[in-house]
């Protein structure tokens, strides 16, 4: 692990405690970690202070849309845990969401490792990794109020947002593309949002390879059994209590979740 400071390992031990007891924090200016690098070093180290099963990584930023709004440079990405993950249909309590946002996404499960080495990873190389995908649903939760969000080191530092894992079914017929898979987003039967695969990066799989890079250069790669969740087709909605989810992949699948008051 890459060494964190004190004030490092401050921010660290604040976002694991609110990650276990479920609460948010208003965080002071001087405990914003100075880049991005330290940010994931200090997931990395939320991570090991929970000590919970991993699920495997979220990444975000992956349109043009949502880079615009998050003033991105490129796509980031954090740490999920199993215990959150789930299948539809749903129900969850609104009072046990921070700032709940719906994200509709593909879930892309490796069959073998990504480790480490000298030579980049090739796309086909990382599509040859994949055991499985479905379609699904992030619950984005971020451990920071909405209205008082730091500076997005911080929000790296805490998983880039990650929230709950909402599967839906297995999309069969992967391998001959996602990029045309039409994704429409009902909130109450009033379609709110809609997109296509393509919109993640040209390939909603591309984001798998560049999270192969990612942690290849970081020095520990994917791990099979690693669920990757790969960029949201429909942008960030946020939700709250009394409404009903419903998200169509096409024909391929459908995924409902009930927030309930």
């Amino acid at each position: 692990m890459k060494a964190v400071s004190g004030k490092q390992e401050e921010l660290a031990n604040l976002l694991a405690h609110a990650r276990r007891n479920v609460s948010q924090v208003t965080l002071p200016d001087d405990l914003v970690p100075e880049t991005a690098n330290v940010a994931y070093a200090v997931n990395q180290f939320v991570a090991e202070r929970l000590g919970w099963e991993p699920l495997g990584w979220k990444i975000a930023g992956t349109t043009d849309a949502v880079r615009g709004k998050l003033q991105l440079d490129g796509p980031i990405y954090g740490r999920t845990f199993r215990r959150f993950a789930c299948t539809s249909p749903i129900r969850f309590k609104a009072a046990e969401l921070l700032d709940p946002l719906i994200e509709c996404e593909f879930f892309v499960t490796l069959a073998r490792d990504l480790p480490p080495r000298d030579e980049p990873w090739t796309f086909p190389e990382t599509i040859e990794a994949i055991a499985e995908v479905h379609a699904g649903i992030e619950v984005a939760e971020c451990r920071y109020p909405r209205k008082a969000l730091p500076p997005l080191p911080a929000i790296l530092a805490d998983g880039s947002a990650s929230g709950r894992y909402v599967f839906g079914d297995r999309i069969e017929n992967w391998r001959e593309g996602l990029a045309s898979m039409p994704v429409r987003l009902e909130i109450d039967g009033v379609l709110r949002r809609e997109g296509v695969g393509a919109d993640v990066m040209g390939d909603p799989l591309r984001p798998l390879w560049w999270l192969a890079e990612q942690r290849r250069q970081w020095g520990d790669g994917l791990r099979a059994g690693e669920t990757v969740s790969t960029g949201s087709m429909t942008g960030m909605l946020p939700v709250r209590g009394g409404q009903h989810v419903r998200a169509r992949f096409g024909e391929a699948a459908t995924i409902e979740i009930t927030i309930d008051l």
